[in-house]
């Protein structure tokens, strides 16, 4: 088997996998799942073949429940169907999950696990929704990384097909799902070795067909229905010993061994936490740094959730073992316990061992090694029942205190963290760069993206890691190495050099001087950078990107500044490395964009200065005074939870200042003028022709068209400048396009629009 090694996030490795072993797959997009069915359709239409030889014939249906009724229809008619889904998705497809596992028709469905909405909508991930099909009949397979998400989604298809059970593969919505890693690709020809087709065929022949007709489902009354439901027992029970045999089958063929559960860690351990899904990465790394310190620790991974080996799990629990922590990402409210815990207890039920189960990263809340450590700290103290870990629950007290923060990393691991606006090409950028490290070099790479909901126009903090050594770190960067701030509108609003190392860098994009940008940060900014000896560069990317017709895209000058000063990579090398991937990426949109591309980088190395500073503290002459964001007057809702959130310090947030039932006062939103852009558009009043597409195209209500009445303009500034309406009126009406700077995210779609330019792009200072 030739390996070969290519940078992915985790939908692309389910994508990948699905596609091989799928004649159809009926799709229909939720985030974080959407990208999976968009690359099966894209593969699909460009003639890219399955383990068949076959195109796969992607259809989008108009509901979550079309798309799952339409695999059912595909499968009883003897097509290998597959599917993609999330969150309330998954839910729309109960009815049909139902019906397909009692029809007893092998298929795999590929999750990217993700809240539900309860108290409040969220695109995030836990394991709420796939903890919701627990009692649908299908197979639960889950993993733990993007790597994991390949090789036991082969695993699953190659299972369901012998079991004659559907299998939900899934993995955790945006950590796993949008995580690029490093990871080795299997080839369809190997994976095409390990099906027998025996099975295939055996699936065909349940297909509906005229020459040997059949009803496919009668209906039963209460004689016989329970009778029915029992006639499964025998393939539930086969079902374990399947899937571990593909597993030993794919350990033959790629290295790479699993077991219903995985065990790590001392291994005579006398504690150990059981988890499932990328919190288990995090574990393992933990358990791996406490037992260099002879702590006696462990973790079981769990992989094959449904239908539960009580015996394979028993068999991976070392003997020495006296407590277990079992953690669970989702809630099930009013229950005794969370799902796994449930089984963990009923399964040890006859072991003398203290159990006991709690919450963790729910909506993709940080879970760190800290509080991994936290947890086995807990197992030696109070060690109650239905703790939460990772937030200050100050009303019920079930939250455990964590005591010590560790850094559990490999010492050669650069990480790197860059402040960007949605849609300014900071996160294209990233992942340009982390496909160039990873597929260039030896080293392992690894990005996660963290968004706010806005998506374009809102905060994106990208998080890179690099080194010869294992990444197995699924949860953001505490220190770093590097630090780029893209967006300078952000400074003052958060802690943008929090965490980074003594002697690190820190590349700010800013339009001010060389002299005088060091007085534009604020006091602690200056502070840090001064107490840690910070390198410390300064360009001006939008100018750049201006005078080369880039617009606000300043991406690849950005891009070129982290190679040259990082020194991941020879500069020399870098720039070749860039200059290709640009060529690639952009190619499509002609050679003209290629060339102006290629400009920004060769004039990046001459742009790009060092700043000096004050050696001392007491040196400081001027520094930046952060306006307040919120009033003094401002409600107790703004004061405790709206402007935490906007300093991105949510997660300090206890659960006492929550709102109960998720209800949020109106109105909340005019307290949000973020000044994320820039540059922002300024009114050329001689030039307007009153036409108001503007503000028609804004999408963010940025540019608003005024009429109004002279005597209310008599103390008007005069800065403030209107025009004669052009309305029918007999008021005198002045008209002026008021535009909300502070609203603005940049977009630039009313200058675009305008059809005489009495709209033009100036800096956000003036």
């Amino acid at each position: 088997m030739s390996i070969k090694k290519s940078t992915i996030d985790g939908n692309t490795a389910a994508a990948h996998v699905a596609y091989a072993f799928s004649e159809v797959a009926a799709i229909y997009p939720i985030t974080p799942s959407s990208s999976m069915g968009e690359l099966a359709d894209e593969w699909s239409a460009h003639g890219r073949k399955n383990i068949f030889g076959q195109q796969v014939d992607v259809i989008e249906m108009q509901s979550e429940g079309g798309a799952s009724g339409a695999v059912h229809g595909a499968l009883s008619a003897g097509s290998m169907t597959t599917t993609f889904t999330a969150s309330q998705g998954l839910l729309l497809m109960i009815p049909n999950l139902h019906k397909i596992a009692g029809e007893m028709l092998p298929a795999v469905f590929h999750v990217s696990a993700r809240s539900l909405a309860a108290q409040a909508l969220s695109i995030f991930g836990d394991h709420s929704d796939v903890m919701s099909v627990r009692n649908t009949g299908w197979a639960l397979m889950g993993a733990a990384s993007i790597q994991e998400t390949m090789d036991l989604g082969i695993v699953s298809h190659l299972s369901t097909l012998e079991a004659r059970v559907p299998f939900i593969n899934f993995f955790d919505g945006f950590r796993t799902s949008h995580e690029i890693q490093k990871v080795e690709v299997i080839d369809y020809k190997t994976i095409k070795s390990m099906l027998d087709m025996k099975f295939v065929e055996n699936f065909r022949k349940l297909a509906l067909n005229p020459d040997k007709p059949f009803m496919k489902v009668g209906a039963q009354n209460p004689d016989v229905y329970f009778q029915g439901r029992e006639t499964v027992n025998k393939y539930y029970e086969k079902i374990p010993s399947i899937v571990q045999k593909y597993m030993d089958l794919l350990g033959e063929k790629i290295g790479r061994h699993y077991h219903l559960f995985d065990y790590v860690g001392a291994p005579d351990a006398e504690k150990i936490i059981i988890a499932m899904g990328s919190g288990c990465d995090t574990i393992e790394e933990t358990v791996n740094f406490l037992c260099k310190k002879s702590k006696k620790v462990g973790a079981i991974k769990v992989r094959l959730y449904r239908p539960f080996s009580v015996e394979a799990f028993i068999k991976s629990i070392p003997s020495t073992v006296k407590k277990i922590a079992v953690l669970d990402r989702t809630k099930e409210p009013g229950s005794i316990g969370e799902p796994l815990y449930l089984d963990v207890v009923v399964a040890l039920s006859e072991k003398n061992i203290k159990i006991i189960g709690g919450r963790y990263g729910l909506s993709s809340k940080e879970f760190t090694p800290s509080m991994v450590n936290a947890v086995f700290d807990h197992l030696d103290g109070p060690g109650f029942h239905n703790f939460t870990v990772g937030i200050n629950d100050d009303i019920t007290n079930h939250s455990i205190e964590i005591k010590e923060k560790i850094d559990t990393e490999a010492e050669d691991i650069k990480r790197c963290i860059f402040w960007g606006l949605g849609s300014d090409g900071t996160v294209g950028a990233n992942k340009n760069s982390i496909k160039i490290i990873g597929d260039n070099t030896d080293m392992n790479a690894q990005g996660y993206f963290s968004y706010d909901s806005k998506k374009s126009g809102g905060i994106t903090i990208s998080h890179l890691r690099f080194g010869k050594s294992k990444i197995q770190s699924p949860y953001l960067i505490k220190t770093a190495d590097f630090i780029a701030l893209h967006n300078p509108a952000y400074i003052g609003r958060y802690d943008i050099l929090e965490g980074i190392k003594h002697g690190g860098i820190f590349l700010l994009n800013s339009e001010w001087s060389n002299d005088e940008v060091f007085d534009h940060l604020t006091r602690d900014m200056q502070e840090t950078i001064i107490e840690k000896k910070i390198k410390f560069y300064n360009i001006n990317a939008i100018k750049i990107a201006k005078e080369l017709g880039l617009r606000g895209r300043i991406n690849t000058v950005m891009q070129a500044a982290f190679f040259k000063v990082s020194g991941i990579l020879k500069e020399d090398e870098a720039i070749k490395l860039i200059k290709d991937s640009i060529k690639k990426s952009y190619m499509s949109k002609g050679e003209s964009v290629v060339k102006k591309n290629w400009g920004a980088v060769d004039r990046t190395s001459a742009a790009l200065q060092e700043i000096k500073y004050p050696e001392s503290i007491d040196k400081i002459q001027k520094s930046f005074e952060p306006k307040k964001l919120i009033p003094d007057n401002a409600s107790k809702f703004a004061k405790n939870i709206i402007e935490k959130i906007m300093h991105l310090k949510g997660d300090e947030i206890p659960v006492s200042h929550m709102p109960l039932d998720g209800a949020v006062p109106t109105g909340t939103i005019k307290l949000e003028k973020r000044g994320v852009a820039p540059m922002v558009p300024h009114w050329l009043s001689e030039k307007c022709i009153q036409c108001t597409m503007c503000s028609i195209v804004c999408p963010h209500s940025a540019i608003r068209p005024k009429q109004i009445e002279p005597d209310k303009l008599k103390n008007a500034p005069s800065t403030f400048k209107t025009v004669k309406s052009k309305t029918k009126n007999d008021k005198d009406l002045q008209y002026k396009i008021q535009v909300y700077i502070e609203d603005c995210t940049g977009c630039m779609n009313c200058v675009n629009i305008c059809p005489v330019k009495a709209l033009e792009i100036r800096p956000i200072e003036e």
